[in-house]
C-alpha cells in the first residue's frame, strides 16, 4: 500500500534514519524487508542476517517472519561477512545488512577475500548510502562504490526507489555471486511504476524519456532528481533524457554508448556518489574505449571531500543533488 510522506520542517537537523522522499511524494514503507520476506517464503535456504541493525536496515520484518533464519551478530561487521560466507558455503543465501559505511570501510577485506575471491553466494544490503544521512563523514557513504567496483566478480546495484528494490530483491537472490546493493529503508519514494513499461532487469540500464538537449545517465536516487528536472525544465522548451543504470557493476556500456550516440546533446551523469571512480568515471571509460564523444560531458555528483552534517535538504542544496540546484546546475551547463 502506497502513502504519501508527510510535511516536515525544512531547517531541522535530520535524524540518522531520515525518509529522503520530498513532502507529499508517494512512498512505500520497508519495501525491501517485505520483498525478502515474499520472496524468502518458498526459498528455506535464505538467511537474514544483521550486525546490530535490524530494524534500521528493515531486516527485522525478516527476523519476525522467520526467526530460525534470522542472525543477529551484534556490532561487528567483520564477523557479520565472515559468517554469510562461511553460510554461502554450506548451500545457504545470505542477505547481510549493515549501513553502508560500515559494510565497505569497517568490511572490506572479509568481503574481498571471504565472500567475493571465493565467488560466494552473499548478498550484501547496505543502507545508508552516499548523502541520505545528516550525521557527517563517519555514516556517510560517499565512497562505496568507488571502493566495490574494485572488487572482481562483485555485481553492484544501485536502486531508485521502492519498485527497483522490489523487484532486484528476487533478481539478485537468483543471481549466483556476491552481491552489493546500496539499500534505501523506511519510507521509500515510489516514482519510477509512473514510467510505462518500466521493469528492474539486472544488468540493464533503462531509457525513462527522451529529449533532445540534454541526456541524463543516472542511478539510485539522482534518477529520480532526473526525471523531476527534466519536468522542470520542460517548461522552459529544455528537452531532457533520462537513462536509467541501476546496475553498476557490469554497467550496461551497449545502452550507454547508443544513447550517447544517438545524437549531439549534453550528456550529464548524476549520482549520489563522490565523483571520484563511481558511475561517472564508468561512463567516461566506457565512451572513450567505445570512442564515442559527447558534445559536452559532465559529471553531477558529490564532491571529492568529507561532507558536512546537518539537515538533509540543506545538505543536498550545498552539494548539488537537490531537485532545484541540479535543475540549475544542468540549465547553466547548457549556456
Amino acid at each position: 500500500m502506497n502513502a504519501v510522506a508527510e510535511k516536515k520542517p525544512r531547517l531541522t537537523t535530520s535524524a540518522m534514519i531520515a525518509s529522503i522522499a520530498s513532502e507529499g511524494q508517494r512512498v512505500q514503507a520497508a519495501p525491501f524487508g517485505k520483498a525478502l520476506v515474499k520472496y524468502a517464503a518458498d526459498r528455506p535456504e535464505i538467511v537474514g542476517m544483521t550486525a546490530d541493525l535490524g530494524k534500521y536496515t528493515d531486516m527485522h520484518l525478516f527476523a519476525q517472519a522467520y526467526p530460525e533464519r534470522f542472525f543477529q551478530m551484534g556490532m561487528a561487521e567483520q564477523l557479520l561477512m565472515a559468517a554469510a560466507g562461511g553460510m554461502a558455503k554450506e548451500g545457504l543465501i545470505p542477505f547481510a545488512t549493515t549501513y553502508a559505511v560500515f559494510g565497505t570501510r569497517r568490511a572490506y577485506d572479509f568481503i574481498h577475500q571471504v565472500i567475493a575471491e571465493e565467488n560466494l553466494n552473499v548478498k550484501i544490503c547496505c543502507a545508508l548510502p552516499g548523502l541520505t544521512t545528516g550525521y557527517g563523514p563517519s555514516h556517510q557513504a560517499t565512497e562505496d562504490l568507488a571502493m566495490m567496483r574494485g572488487i572482481p566478480g562483485l555485481t553492484i546495484v544501485d536502486p531508485c526507489d521502492a519498485l527497483d528494490i522490489e523487484q532486484a530483491v528476487p533478481q539478485i537472490a537468483e543471481l549466483k555471486g556476491p552481491v552489493y546493493m546500496r539499500m534505501l529503508r523506511g519510507n521509500v519514494p515510489l516514482v519510477l511504476d509512473e514510467v510505462d513499461g518500466y521493469k528492474f532487469e539486472l544488468g540493464k540500464a533503462k531509457m525513462l524519456r527522451e529529449g533532445d538537449d540534454v541526456l541524463v545517465i543516472a542511478s539510485g536516487i539522482m534518477t529520480m532528481r532526473a526525471l523531476e528536472i527534466a519536468n522542470d525544465l520542460a517548461a522552459d522548451k529544455i528537452g531532457v533524457a533520462v537513462l536509467h543504470c541501476p546496475t553498476i557493476k557490469p554497467l550496461d556500456e551497449a545502452a550507454i554508448v547508443e544513447a550517447v550516440g544517438k545524437k549531439p546533446r549534453l550528456v550529464v551523469v548524476a549520482e549520489n556518489h563522490s565523483v571520484v571512480a563511481g558511475l561517472g568515471e564508468a561512463v567516461a571509460s566506457a565512451l572513450l574505449r567505445h570512442q564515442v564523444h559527447p558534445a559536452k560531458f559532465k559529471l553531477a555528483g558529490l564532491p571529492d571531500a568529507f561532507l558536512d552534517a546537518g539537515a538533509l535538504p540543506t545538505l543536498h542544496d550545498r552539494y548539488g543533488i537537490s531537485r532545484e540546484v541540479f535543475g540549475a546546475r544542468v540549465k547553466g551547463w547548457l549556456d
